[in-house]
């Protein structure tokens, strides 16, 4: 019963963190448009292929494991665009040795 109580507290904890960061499809939206939306949602996780990035606007501190760095993501033109917003995964962080 302790197990279903934690499992269901942790649960809504995170959904009350992920409720707050709104999720596009890069193919859905130009490069415009998904500069236009990340100054406006401040936070936003962005689908690309299989995985995704996620922004914040202005740029903020990224979480633990996190840098912050310039990302490249193709737009539903077609098109390269280049985001300088993104908190990427960083392999040199101690937060991501086992």
């Amino acid at each position: 019963m302790k197990n279903m109580v934690l499992a269901a507290a942790l649960l809504l904890s995170s959904a009350s963190f992920a409720g707050a960061v709104t999720q596009i499809n890069a193919r859905e939206h130009t490069c415009t448009e998904i500069t236009q939306i990340i100054r406006q949602e401040k936070k936003l996780f962005v689908r690309v292929g299989i995985g995704g990035r996620s922004f914040r606007y202005p740029p903020a501190k990224c979480g633990p494991g996190d840098k912050r760095d310039t990302t490249n993501l193709q737009d539903a033109t077609g098109k390269q665009c280049i985001l300088d917003y993104a908190c990427v995964y960083d392999p040199q962080s101690l937060y991501n040795f086992r």
